[in-house]
């Protein structure tokens, strides 16, 4: 690998260029990590320059990889130490921009952070670094007949770092809750390169509650290398309802009926028709395509229990107004329920060069109320929307289809999306549950919150962040943008990013 010149003096007013600043960090960082824990030429860190939401890219200065929680906090105190923005990233899984690199700023993958440290079967817990795929730990805890409960559709590549950050759901978290609920400690370092634990294994940790403050922020506050999550046994039995609906209201009311009649499911999830036919045609699932659409329900815990709340719920569906349900008899046919929602994102992927997955929550009540309006948007922005619902805690996720070929559609990509937001907002809702905010939605971040609200979450990151390194542009949106969206400014096809434009 050919080394990088020696920087050279600053020539101009602004201070080093690009190749003099990326000289000088690179061998800065060349000193604490060895040659193959660095990358920094176009072909190096191309692969890095996305996240899952690939309608924005953008190469880093460099690309760290770390083996040991040692070279992590030497990577930190050294960009700390020279002012250089830090942008953590695990299996680059996300969907709204979280780990879009800074352009002037060192990409800190934690990909090698991939062991699992210890399972506990007594205490029922796992131990594990942060690049251990959510899917794994369900893994290896399965011979103590224990698991992991949230489950996001990137299971089999997300990483529990990435959950974390992100404060990742699934499609059972309705019972079992988000990884906030599912995590007991977190461990890592701050932007200073300082050692730092949020929360424990025993039930209550002293002082405030950082651990709640530390899930769900994005990589703004700490870099996260190991994390200790609960496990839970697993279920004797599963089995799931597929019950059809010939409009989208009566399915939507049929979600609320569930919840109102005391019933928990372990999974409630729901399809519109052009969701359905996707998956069914990508992996044969069993769907009815003449449904408008569809509704699956799961029941888990002792045969005994698993009865009864079948029959309970199939009773509620029937009189809610499904025309058609099926039961899950095998496990194997449990599963194929299933695969056609485990593979909504896969399979929208074969119907359209391209899609932008949203990300909002409203009140259940309201689940019909927002998949009409989703209608009227495809005729307003003339893009077609599929959407599949984590319809038990109202938790959307409408894939808008477009060709990013076309600086046009992306464009209307982007207004139908803010669109979908901001009408959640107007609902009773939120811009996101549980895909975070990234650069995606900082828009609309302004759109949900006040400026002294959005004040005060800045307040917070500079209490973990003064200099604002870590992750910087992301999340918390500043007063220029607020103004600028409030007067309907689009530059160049796109939301612009002030943010980022700092350093």
């Amino acid at each position: 690998m050919q080394e990088p010149s020696a920087p050279t003096p600053r020539t101009t007013a602004d201070g080093p260029t690009h190749a003099q600043w990326q000289a000088l960090v690179v061998q800065a960082l060349q000193a604490v990590l060895p040659p193959e824990g660095l990358l920094w030429t176009g072909e190096q860190t191309t692969p890095y320059e996305c996240d899952g939401l690939t309608a924005y890219r953008q190469r880093p200065l460099a690309v760290a990889l770390p083996a040991t929680p040692a070279q992590v906090q030497a990577v930190l105190q050294t960009c700390h130490r020279l002012g250089v923005p830090v942008v953590a990233r695990g299996a680059g899984t996300g969907l709204s921009g979280g780990a879009l690199p800074h352009e002037r700023g060192v990409t800190l993958s934690l990909a090698r952070f991939n062991q699992i440290v210890k399972i506990d079967p007594l205490a029922r817990t796992a131990r594990v670094q942060c690049g251990v795929r959510n899917l794994a730990i369900s893994e290896a805890a399965a011979a103590h007949g224990l698991y992991y409960a949230p489950d996001p559709s990137s299971q089999i590549a997300c990483t529990i770092g990435g959950n974390v950050a992100e404060n990742s759901g699934g499609v059972h978290c309705l019972k079992y809750g988000l990884t906030l609920h599912n995590v007991l400690a977190v461990k890592g370092f701050t932007v200073e390169g300082e050692p730092v634990e949020f929360g424990g294994e025993a039930l209550d940790a002293p002082g405030y509650d950082l651990l709640a403050v530390v899930t769900g922020s994005e990589g703004m506050l700490a870099v996260t290398t190991e994390v200790t999550v609960r496990l839970l046994p697993k279920p004797q039995l599963a089995r799931c309802i597929m019950a059809s609906f010939a409009d989208v209201r009566a399915a939507g009311e049929a979600v609320a009926a569930v919840i109102a009649a005391g019933i928990i499911p372990a999974g409630l999830e729901m399809m519109d028709k052009p969701m359905t036919a996707a998956v069914e045609d990508f992996v044969h699932a069993g769907y009815d395509l003449n449904a408008a659409a569809i509704l699956l329900c799961e029941s888990d815990g002792t045969p005994e229990e698993v009865a009864e709340e079948i029959a309970r719920m199939s009773e509620v569906l029937t009189q809610a107004g499904a025309t058609q349900i099926a039961v899950s008899q095998t496990e194997a046919e449990r599963l194929k329920f299933w695969s056609g929602r485990k593979n909504a994102f896969p399979a929208s992927g074969r119907i359209s060069p391209d899609y932008m997955c949203m990300d909002s929550t409203i009140p259940r009540k309201r689940l019909a109320d927002i998949l009409l309006a989703i209608a009227e948007m495809e005729k307003k922005y003339d893009l077609r929307c599929c959407n599949v619902f984590h319809a038990g805690d109202g938790n959307l996720h409408p894939l808008i289809l477009f060709d990013a070929n076309d600086p046009d559609q992306l464009h209307r990509c982007e207004l139908f999306g803010a669109d979908i937001l901001e009408t959640s907002v107007a609902m009773g809702g939120t811009i996101t549950g549980e895909h975070g905010v990234g650069v995606e939605k900082l828009s609309s971040m302004c759109v949900q919150f006040t400026a002294a609200e959005n004040a005060q979450m800045m307040a917070l990151k500079h209490a973990f962040d003064p200099g604002e390194l870590l992750n910087p542009g992301k999340l918390i949106p500043t007063l220029a943008r607020c103004a600028e969206y409030g007067k309907q400014v689009f530059k160049g096809g796109r939301l612009p990013f002030p943010e980022l434009e700092r350093f």
